[in-house]
């Protein structure tokens, strides 16, 4: 029983001083976002013609990024997205205008105009319905281009 316990000591005390030895590691360099400039947005006056065209991805949705900073993106989205997760950043919707239901895991929830959507990484969401739909999106970390997977 001594030996178990003096094993359990030695192994334990090898985990902390491996950990310890790994979190001094240099950590791989990131670019850094340009710092935040003071801005005022009127988010109800944009229109589908002030948004850049949809990606292949997202056909039938129109996004602008309207604020980056080193933890976390800000963009407003008009349209119909299909059902996706991202795998590595999490996402908080805030709906400026319009109506539709939306995937959220897996129940549809209804959306309106000040409906908030707290959307953890992983998490299926998408299918909205109304191609009017205007929705602030926040990701934090910042979503990776490669960072978006279509749900059947």
């Amino acid at each position: 029983m001594k030996h178990t316990a003096l094993r359990t000591a030695a192994v334990a005390a090898l985990a902390f001083g491996a950990g310890l030895a790994v979190s001094h590691l240099p950590q791989p360099a990131r670019a850094a976002s340009p710092p935040l400039q003071a801005a005022v947005i009127d988010v109800a006056a944009i229109t589908p013609a002030d948004l850049p065209p949809p990606a292949p991805a997202t056909p039938n949705n129109r996004s602008k990024l309207v604020a980056a900073a080193d933890g976390a993106t800000v963009q407003v989205q008009m349209g119909t997205v299909p059902k996706h997760f991202h795998a590595d950043a999490n996402e908080i919707q805030v709906v400026v205008s319009g109506s539709g239901t939306e995937w959220l895991g897996d129940k549809q929830v209804p959306l309106k105009a000040g409906t908030v959507l707290i959307i953890p990484a992983g998490t299926a969401h998408g299918g909205t319905i109304d191609p009017n739909l205007k929705i602030v999106a926040i990701k934090t970390p910042p979503q990776a281009g490669t960072d978006f997977h279509p749900v059947p």
